[in-house]
């Protein structure tokens, strides 16, 4: 949650994005207002946030757009992996207050507010690479770390300053912060709502990289998720998957889940194609079977 204020002044300084110039539009027909789609490299699809004079703060319409195209990528077979992004000057600077700063308990509960916000981590079993730039805050830092793969510009902020506005992080960041930095270094953030630089980011394991400035950012997000996408979809899949359950499993029993996941893998027609061109030593023809 919460919302980094925006002035006119500031408005008016926004800058168009650099980013790279989209090779198609993805899903022809279909109209985003809040997010711009596309597939600019084989296997990868892209999102940007887009709203630009608000700091890409977050809104339950700018969330389902944002679902419903993660969903639609989920179930393209051409896609291996997905880039989100925002603009140079903001990830995401929070959520939209206006949205919410009338609720009463009964709404908020009653209604399971938010809990749409955190979809993404159950439906998309596809990597997901978060290139991060300029502000994250509140639920732009959780969005960004419900990515797989989080890597961030030198001038990106992170920070959960919602005890600023009489709350608490309400889309998995007091979680997802204090597995990532530590529970001493998430408890300071979280109650005295101070921000993350890049570099404490880059130091405390927040973020996989930091780069030189916000286009090397978003170049190095697509050229990992091209990467990932030239593998096997089943065994990106099976490493997500183990990966995000050693959060949930002691070591013992995480190590016997992963094992059961390979084992598993060899009834795959991709193990045998992979192992087999290794041996022959050849580049393998991927069935995503």
């Amino acid at each position: 949650m919460y919302a980094l204020r925006s002035s006119a002044r500031v408005a008016s300084r926004f800058r168009p994005s650099s980013f790279p110039k989209l090779v198609r539009t993805y899903a022809e027909g279909r109209t985003f207002e809040y997010i711009k789609v596309s597939t600019p490299k084989p296997g990868v699809g892209f999102i940007e946030l887009n709203r630009p004079k608000a700091l890409n703060a977050l809104c339950t319409p700018l969330i389902l757009e944002l679902n419903s195209a993660l969903r639609t990528f989920q179930s393209d077979t051409a896609v291996g992996a997905v880039v989100l992004t925002g603009s140079e000057r903001a990830f995401a600077a929070g959520a939209d207050i206006k949205e919410m700063k009338d609720l009463s308990f009964a709404q908020a509960y009653g209604n399971d507010f938010i809990e749409s916000w955190s979809d993404l981590v159950t439906f998309l079993k596809k990597p997901l690479i978060t290139a991060v730039n300029g502000y994250a805050l509140g639920g732009g830092c959780e969005l960004a770390m419900m990515g797989d793969i989080m890597y961030c510009g030198p001038k990106a902020v992170f920070g959960q300053p919602e005890i600023k506005l009489g709350v608490i992080p309400g889309a998995g960041g007091s979680q997802r912060l204090t597995k990532a930095i530590g529970k001493s270094r998430a408890m300071e953030c979280i109650l005295t709502g101070d921000n993350i630089t890049a570099e404490q980011a880059g130091e405390w394991g927040l973020v996989a990289k930091v780069f030189e400035g916000p286009q090397e950012c978003v170049d190095g997000a697509l050229a990992t998720a091209e990467k990932i996408a030239s593998y096997s979809q089943i065994a990106a899949k099976a490493c997500k998957e183990v990966v995000n359950k050693s959060q949930d499993l002691g070591i013992r029993e995480g190590i016997e889940f992963e094992r059961r996941v390979f084992h598993g893998l060899f009834g795959s027609q991709d193990q045998k194609i992979g192992m087999g061109a290794f041996a022959a030593k050849q580049k393998p023809e991927w069935t995503n079977e």
